[in-house]
C-alpha cells in the first residue's frame, strides 16, 4: 500500500491500471514475473487454477501488449505448442515508471490552472 495524504493506493492496482490489465491478466503476468521458466497454457492453467480459455485470452492480451515472449515448439507428430515467459522485467518497470511520470506531469500542469 502507498499512503498518499487522504488515500491509500495498492501497488498492484496501480500497475494493473498503468498497463491496462484485467485481474486475470495481472495475475498471470505476476506469476510469470516470479518464475524464470517457460510455460504452456495448460501448465499455466493448472498452476494458477484458472480455466484454460481464461489463460488463453489473458496470455493473448499480454502478448499483444508486448509483455510476454512466445516461442513455438514444433511437435514430431505434427502440430506445435507455444511456450510463454515474461519479457524483460526491467523494461516493464521502466514502462510503468514512465507512465506514472507522465500522469504526474499532467496533474502538475492541470493543478497550475486550477
Amino acid at each position: 500500500m502507498i499512503d498518499f495524504a487522504c488515500k491509500k493506493f495498492d501497488l498492484e492496482e496501480v500497475i494493473k491500471c498503468v498497463l491496462g490489465l484485467s485481474k486475470s491478466e495481472f495475475r498471470l503476468l505476476k506469476f510469470l514475473s516470479e518464475h524464470e521458466n517457460k510455460f504452456t497454457t495448460d501448465e499455466l492453467s493448472k498452476k494458477l487454477r484458472l480455466d484454460k480459455s481464461t489463460i488463453q485470452r489473458s496470455i493473448k492480451k499480454l502478448h499483444e501488449k508486448n509483455l510476454v515472449f512466445r516461442s513455438q515448439i514444433n511437435q514430431s507428430v505434427g502440430g506445435y505448442i507455444f511456450l510463454y515467459r515474461i519479457k524483460d522485467k526491467e523494461n516493464i518497470r521502466k514502462l510503468v515508471n514512465e507512465t506514472l511520470d507522465n500522469w504526474v506531469g499532467t496533474f502538475k500542469k492541470r493543478i497550475v490552472v486550477w
